[in-house]
């Protein structure tokens, strides 16, 4: 597939890189700073960010996906909600000139675990013991997740694990849908790595259209 993706010099983005080129998928990466990234098959770096719906739409182009693995800065959390508004409303132009729903692209958002489930009515981000420092960015991706659920694009919503950090590429983990998945000790966590895993599998073998789902250990 041909897929637009958004934060490839991050550090989940910069894994889903990794992930879609090593599967043969042809990707552009639209980044602030081309330099940033080396050359490599399948791989055009664009220059560009995520200020305008115009220019997400010309970016765009005749992809099939696009992967946002986005992230504000941490004193402006709510830029989120902004560059979430210009996908859709991006996503929304390349639909009605495509003509046909079938072929309008799909967005992927990486992204966040606090409004996850740990019991009925709770969420990771309003349990109690929830550190006030990252409410700001809690509070972002819910409102986010909730404008892709108030679209009308072929959107899907991928939140990792309560830790969510660099690691290893194992293959194996489970999928959940808006509960929070612990392991046997207790700890709730996924790798960057097998993340990748999880979104790429889902753009090649869609199971969660118009949803949100959750990986884990």
């Amino acid at each position: 597939m041909k897929i637009v993706l958004y934060g490839a010099t991050g550090r989940a983005g910069s894994r889903i890189l990794t992930e879609l080129l090593e599967r043969g998928h042809e990707v552009v990466a639209v980044v602030r700073n081309p330099d940033k990234l080396a050359p490599n098959d399948g791989l055009t770096v664009q220059q560009g960010d995520l200020s305008s719906a115009e220019s997400i739409t010309e970016a765009i182009g005749a992809a099939q996906a696009v992967v946002s693995a986005y992230g504000p800065p941490e004193d402006k959390t709510d830029q989120l909600l902004g560059v979430t508004k210009r996908e859709i409303a991006a996503i929304q132009q390349v639909s009605q000139r495509a003509n046909s729903p079938e072929n309008a692209p799909r967005l992927i958002v990486v992204g966040g675990a606090a409004s996850l489930e740990v019991a009925p009515g709770v969420t990771v981000g309003n349990a109690k013991d929830f550190p006030a420092a990252l409410r700001p960015i809690a509070q972002a991706h819910e409102e986010a997740l909730e404008l892709l659920r108030a679209s009308s694009i072929d959107w899907t919503y991928l939140s990792p694990s309560a830790f969510f950090e660099p690691g290893q590429r194992t293959g194996k983990f489970r999928l959940g849908q808006d509960q929070l998945l612990t392991a046997p000790d207790g700890k709730s966590w996924i790798s960057m790595e097998d993340y990748a895993i999880a979104l790429v599998d889902e753009l090649e073998q869609p199971q969660h259209r118009r949803q949100r789902f959750t990986v884990g250990y």
